[in-house]
């Protein structure tokens, strides 16, 4: 069964960094590449009306199309769809149409979608969202993924996103580096995440992944993760998002917040779901 891989587009050079990566993706991954531009109701393009701004749009993506689709696979197909609302909720809303769907994003962009990349909508689409999000920043899309960074932390819900990741490692032959990371390592913290990883791997094993683990300990774990990223030449960086209720709905905490923004490497950020790791690897696993 193909995957729909959902990316928005605002036809600046920096959006389309998402498109590339989506492609990095979909070399591997059966899939369906579906572009989402998002125009504002109240219409702002260029003080021309709806009907030319769509018309312009759907120009703008038969050139993408025509430029980018004899760089897919076979087994791929490309498309776009324009829309009318709020932005985030417009893209959240389209990868919900599919079950089996996952998007993909540069953080950075320009235009019509300015207000979605910079700042703090970027992460409004990642906690509104039940599926994965991969994201990239103005960095060059790897042209493979061979190694994905899998930091896990005391927090119960840190291994709720080894299965997803597990399917992406499968689909790229790629090996999966745990880190347990941690600011201040105790006995307690230790004992718990060493079951972590003793479960994780575990899981990887039954999935025949190749995989290493290691322990860093540290004021910041963002840094932690990101030095031992580099060291790795990883290819990606798989975290949960790690919400909670801010005043003016679902936030993302620091942790996560700060690797989004500073990670060179691509992220894949899942978010928690209100069920037991132990459900989660009994029924997918």
């Amino acid at each position: 069964m193909s995957k729909r891989i959902i990316v928005p587009i605002d036809f600046s050079e920096e959006s389309l960094k998402g498109l590339q990566l989506a492609f990095t993706l979909a070399k591997k991954i059966p899939s369906y590449v579906e572009m989402v531009y998002v125009r504002k109701k109240t219409n702002e393009f260029f003080h021309v009306s709806e009907e030319k701004e769509k018309k312009l749009a759907k120009k703008k993506f038969d050139n993408i199309v025509s430029q980018y689709k004899p760089l897919l696979p076979a087994h791929a197909e490309l498309s776009y769809i324009v829309k009318a609302g709020k932005i985030y909720q417009e893209v959240v809303n389209q990868a919900a149409s599919f079950e089996d769907s996952f998007l993909v994003s540069s953080t950075h962009g320009a235009s019509g979608f300015e207000n979605l990349f910079i700042g703090s909508n970027t992460f409004k689409i990642i906690t509104a969202t039940k599926k994965p999000v991969f994201t990239i920043r103005e960095t060059k899309p790897p042209e493979d993924i061979r190694k994905i960074v899998l930091p896990l932390d005391n927090t119960y819900d840190t291994r709720q996103k080894i299965v997803f990741t597990t399917q992406i490692a499968k689909f790229f032959n790629a090996k999966i580096h745990i880190v347990k990371v941690c600011s201040n390592l105790t006995n307690e913290i230790e004992k718990k995440l060493n079951s972590y990883s003793k479960q994780t791997e575990e899981y990887l094993d039954r999935h025949e992944i190749l995989h290493t683990s290691e322990t860093l300990s540290g004021d910041n774990i963002t840094d932690l993760t990101l030095d031992y990223a580099s060291k790795m030449e990883a290819d990606l960086i798989s975290i949960m998002t790690e919400q909670s209720l801010g005043l003016t709905g679902l936030i993302i905490g620091g942790n996560a917040q700060d690797m989004l923004n500073k990670s060179p490497f691509p992220v894949l950020s899942i978010t928690p779901k209100e069920l037991s790791i132990g459900d989660n690897f009994r029924t997918q696993g």
